[in-house]
């Protein structure tokens, strides 16, 4: 059995997990943690033997001299606590760092368990680090998965599906399944091509997503500006070399496409919505473009209608062209109107066209004088095109 001592009661545990090594890109998992207790200031109260889990040709020992005197460091997984409070909340995080074990897996996974369970742990989380075909120019992506069905549905995470070679980060998430722990993986994919450590903004980038998972509040500290310089640092060995410059520059076309919306029918329709909500308020009658440019079901004159709203089955009006504006003082300069002008290409003769223009201006007169409707025209002007006026 596991005894504590001098570990207070802890309020509302989450068991924070990194192992240097295999699941370890960039050491950006292992410096995340490190991070988080340098930060909160984290006091170790457990560590593993060694003896039991390292093959210390693998991870061999270092030493250094401390005041004249040397001292050997092993190799091992410590655990430590901090004390999250940010003023809103406060909750406590129980730290696991170390490395990859090389024998006796089960074993390691069921000590860390049983320090789990020993502190009330309510979750587990599990960082790791992969390499990855993903530009160091863009956001890093940070998958979260779980074994856990329901905790998938309740914290937006993806139900596991690997199947190949996995580390310690899988073999300890499994057996936090099969002891009944909620346990979380959070992986952050960093650039193949610029895999050696430390790699700032994908520790940032794991950070900020378990800011989000936990509901604490992380001080960044200098990672931010870290994460800059590192970029910068990049873009300008990359921009040395053609070929690297090339192949980033495709990685970020593959990345930009992937990430475009899907053009489905649903989000093809909410994009039109929108662009129509944009166009709101501008008047005009009814009518929706046709494919040969024209207008189906409006006027055709200027201001008319080309799309319609599938909403509300009313048309949404187009904005006045300068096309249309030269077309409208045509139309004035000659007397006529826009439906005028279809009209008599459909009349026929040209001289009857004049006839009937005529004809209307004299009506035109006459209504003014004696404040008269339509009714009163006469002969001459109904016969023309222009007639029911």
């Amino acid at each position: 059995m596991i005894e504590l001592e001098g570990v207070p009661e802890l309020i509302d545990p989450v068991m924070i997990c990194a192992f240097e090594g295999w699941n370890d890109a960039g050491d950006a998992a292992s410096t995340a943690v490190g991070h988080l207790d340098r930060e909160w200031k984290g006091e170790v109260f457990a560590s593993l033997d060694a003896e039991d889990y390292y093959d210390f040709q693998v991870n061999r020992p270092t030493v250094a001299l401390e005041g004249g005197v040397r001292k050997i460091t092993w190799p091992t997984t410590r655990l430590s606590v901090v004390r999250a409070d940010t003023g809103e909340k406060s909750r406590d995080l129980v730290l696991v760092r170390g490395i990859e074990p090389s024998m006796r897996w089960r074993s390691f996974c069921n000590e860390i368990l049983g320090y789990a369970h020993e502190l009330g742990v309510e979750m587990v989380v599990i960082l790791g680090a992969l390499l990855g075909d993903t530009p160091h120019t863009r956001p890093v992506p940070v998958s979260g998965v779980t074994s856990d069905p329901d905790l998938a549905r309740s914290l937006d995470l993806e139900e596991t599906r690997y199947e190949g070679p996995t580390g310690i980060v899988g073999v300890l998430q499994e057996a936090c399944t099969h002891a009944g722990v909620p346990a979380v993986s959070l992986w952050a994919a960093v650039p193949h091509y610029v895999s050696q450590p430390p790699n700032p903004k994908a520790t940032l980038a794991l950070l900020n997503r378990l800011e989000d998972l936990i509901a604490v509040r992380i001080p960044l500290g200098e990672l931010t500006e870290d994460s800059r310089a590192w970029q910068l640092g990049v873009d300008q060995l990359a921009a040395e070399d053609s070929e690297v410059a090339e192949y980033v520059q495709s990685l970020e076309e593959a990345r930009d496409t992937a990430e475009l919306p899907e053009a489905s029918g649903e989000a093809i329709a909410r994009e039109f919505e929108r662009y129509l909500r944009r166009r709101d308020g501008q008047p005009g009658p009814g009518g929706h473009a046709t494919e040969s440019g024209g207008l189906e079901g409006g006027t055709g004159g200027p201001g008319a209608p080309y799309l319609r709203d599938p909403s509300t089955g009313h048309g949404r009006p187009r904005k006045p062209s300068p096309k249309d504006e030269v077309a409208k003082d045509d139309a004035e300069d000659t007397g006529g109107d826009g439906d005028d002008a279809k009209e008599s290409d459909e009349a026929g003769p040209a001289d009857e066209v004049k006839d009937a223009d005529s004809a209307r201006e004299a009506d035109d007169a006459k209504e003014a004088d004696d404040g008269q409707g339509a009714e009163d025209r006469d002969g001459d002007g109904d016969e023309g095109p222009g007639s029911g006026r």
